[in-house]
């Protein structure tokens, strides 16, 4: 059987989790724990770079990240229609992993994808629980059912209350090594315009800079330099141990 993850984060679009969730997981693996990153889409419809391109970026990204294993689900890009056959890609990856956390898009975001993507994970996070559902792996041996004891949703675009702030200060450079991976799709100061690359709302450099403030927002909220939003999907969460849980000391009170 394959060993299970500690964390499986799911992206509509190669680059989603690295934006937005890619300082948790350096902080996760560098404390040792084995993380992995399922991608809906190959981000086919996107404007700038091509498939292949971004699935190179993404195992780039991947090994600054350190991550034990990832995947591309093959979903169609603007396509992420909450549907039974979309859902068993996601049910079949979460049966393999068997993850204790699972971390998916905002519930809301300016990109329709992104929205649609949480939607669907969040949902075959329930279904890949059920026994009546059967699924296969590769090799056609029977799944068992698996449903993660706990789901986050990452913030996209649009902002929500966080029920807790990762601190990432420790990993932000190597959280900004696994973004700049992906050349073809974020801001890099060789760019050149007329290039061929139009600019968009993630390439240009005033994104970029948005990127550190709102880490740097969220972050002071806490108390440390740089800190990476979540919002808890189904609560209240259970605590057996309350001073590990919150073992940090605020440096405002």
């Amino acid at each position: 059987m394959t060993p299970p993850l500690d964390v499986l984060a799911f992206g509509a679009h190669p680059d989603d989790v690295e934006l937005c969730a890619g300082g948790t997981i350096c902080a996760l693996t560098k404390q040792g724990y084995r993380v992995g990153v399922a991608d809906l889409t190959r981000g086919e419809l996107g404007t700038r770079g091509t498939p292949e391109l971004r699935a190179e970026e993404a195992a780039r990204a991947s090994e600054v990240m350190r991550l034990v294993v990832r995947e591309n689900l093959g979903l169609p890009d603007g396509n992420i229609a909450n549907t039974p056959e979309n859902r068993l890609p996601v049910i079949r990856a979460l049966r393999i992993w068997r993850p204790h956390i699972v971390l998916i898009g905002g519930p809301e975001c300016r990109h329709p994808d992104h929205g649609a993507g949480a939607r669907l994970c969040a949902d075959a996070c329930f279904y890949a629980g059920l026994q009546g559902l059967p699924t296969e792996d590769a090799e056609g041996a029977p799944q068992l059912p698996w449903r993660p004891h706990h789901v986050l949703h990452y913030m996209h675009i649009v902002e929500f209350e966080p029920t807790l702030v990762v601190d990432v200060t420790d990993v932000w450079e190597q959280r900004l090594e696994a973004l700049g991976a992906f050349r073809s799709q974020f801001y890099r100061s060789d760019y050149e315009a007329g290039s061929g690359e139009p600019e968009t709302f993630v390439s240009n450099k005033g994104f970029l800079d948005w990127v550190h403030a709102r880490a740097r927002t969220f972050g002071h909220r806490i108390g440390v330099e740089y800190g990476e939003p979540f919002l808890y999907r189904h609560g209240p969460v259970g605590v057996s141990d309350l001073m590990r849980v919150l073992d940090t000391k605020k440096r405002f009170r």
